[in-house]
């Protein structure tokens, strides 16, 4: 089948920031289907430049000169968002697609997602990464009346439009049944673990540690993600300062790049930790993670504490697991059950930053207890959270194959298409072939 995949901020692996699109389409293409990706290149436009396409591990990438950034101001975002909507319409439909699937966010996607599927009379799936626009509301970004009465129509709209939704964790599944979408029409197929790229030896971590003489043999807690609002990073520099009360050996390595990376900067430098037990680094390309977290001894990962965050399915969460190392976040909701029911991580108060300091350092000075962790936390990456596990979910809700509930521990419930998987899927492409010049930079 040929496949319209709209997901405007796509990367790949060797680009910071998430690749569940990237991998899933890489799959897609192993298994025989043709996959367009309707995406933007957020540099800055060039005089004439409409769209550039190219060949990338098989996979049609069509991008859209559309400047972007979070320092931008709310309505030259908006007019990003919309200017996109725009383009991709036309594009997607121009591909003449056999199914058309917009991924969030923004929320915007859907526009062109539900406009080329109408056009073409072809199946709509939206895949929702975030609570849109509940999120938005409860940190402040949609303050007026009227802004959020229009985002409210737009989730109503790319619901009733879409003729199978996927969610990254039960608790969006239920935000999208809260809105009156039928239960039996969402699939969750939350982000993934990739084993195969965080499968790396101790050369990598130990060159890792040797480029930086402030770390050496000491424990290290890592977070490597956006600096986002929504991330509550305030809350791992203050957790720093207590633990260099407790242990000033520990050091905290943030690897990022986002909007408070400044406000962040100030402060650790206030709380008198920057550049001693805490340092902060630009953000790297996804292929470049693994041998961070081949370094780190606990990965974290944190958010804001508001309810709707307890849904959220984190890439960084999913990375550590596939790296083996045990993973410490500041929050309930079914990541929270996930850690504490097998043992892979552990909750760290998020209202109490010195308990939760008291916590971490012990943790970080138990062997057994992280060793423990660790295998617990490799286990769940091959067991139930890999990338070509879920895939199998991911391509049945796609394709509109029937789906039936896996058998899974409690709190996780998966979607899995029936034995009818379809052909024998061909060799996927290695990650890196296939990419062709097509006057692309």
């Amino acid at each position: 089948m040929r496949i319209a995949y709209i997901h405007q901020y796509y990367t790949t692996r060797g680009m910071p920031g998430g690749t569940r699109s990237y991998e899933f389409a890489r799959r897609l293409v192993g298994r025989g289907h043709e996959v367009h990706v309707i995406s933007t290149d957020t540099g800055a436009r060039q005089p004439g430049v409409r769209w550039r396409h190219r060949m990338e591990d098989g996979i049609h990438v069509h991008r859209m000169p559309v400047p972007y950034s979070n320092q931008m101001g709310y309505g030259r975002r908006i007019g990003a968002f919309v200017q996109f909507a725009v383009g991709a319409s036309v594009r997607a439909t121009r591909v003449r697609p056999d199914v058309v699937l917009a991924t969030s966010t923004p929320l915007t996607v859907v526009i062109p997602g539900i406009i080329a599927a109408r056009l073409r009379r072809v199946r709509f799936v939206f895949e929702v990464r975030d609570l849109w626009p509940e999120q938005a509301i409860e940190v402040g970004a949609l303050q007026s009346p009227v802004t959020r009465w229009a985002a409210f129509q737009l989730a109503r709209t790319a619901y009733r439009n879409a003729d199978r939704v996927i969610a990254l964790s039960p608790g969006m599944a239920d935000g999208v049944a809260a809105h009156g979408y039928p239960r039996r029409r969402i699939s969750v197929v939350p982000n993934a673990s990739d084993v195969d790229l965080f499968t790396v030896g101790p050369d990598a971590a130990q060159a890792f540690r040797a480029r930086r003489p402030w770390l050496g043999g000491r424990p290290l807690v890592l977070y490597a993600g956006s600096f986002g609002v929504l991330n509550g990073l305030d809350y791992l520099v203050r957790l720093a300062a207590q633990v260099k009360e407790l242990d000033p050996e520990i050091r905290f390595l943030l690897l990022g790049e986002g909007k408070t990376r400044d406000r962040l900067t100030a402060l650790a430098q206030r709380l008198g930790v920057l550049g001693t037990t805490l340092f902060i680094e630009p953000g790297i390309p996804k292929d470049q993670v693994p041998a961070v977290l081949a370094a780190a001894t606990v990965a974290t990962s944190t958010v804001l504490p508001l309810p709707g965050m307890l849904a959220n399915s984190a890439n960084k969460f999913f990375d550590a697991l596939a790296a083996g190392r045990p993973v410490a976040i500041n929050h309930g909701g079914w990541q929270a059950d996930l850690l504490t029911g097998t043992g892979a991580g552990f909750v760290l108060d998020p209202e109490d930053v010195p308990a939760a300091a008291r916590l971490l350092a012990a943790r970080l000075r138990d062997d057994a207890w992280l060793a423990a962790a660790g295998r617990a936390a490799r286990e769940l990456a091959i067991g139930r959270f890999s990338r070509d596990v879920l895939f199998r979910s991911f391509e049945a809700a796609l394709l509109g194959r029937p789906a039936i509930e896996i058998e899974v521990p409690s709190p996780l419930t998966l979607q899995e298409g029936v034995a009818d998987a379809g052909p024998p899927a061909r060799p996927m492409p290695a990650a890196g072939e296939g990419v062709s010049a097509d006057g692309v930079a």
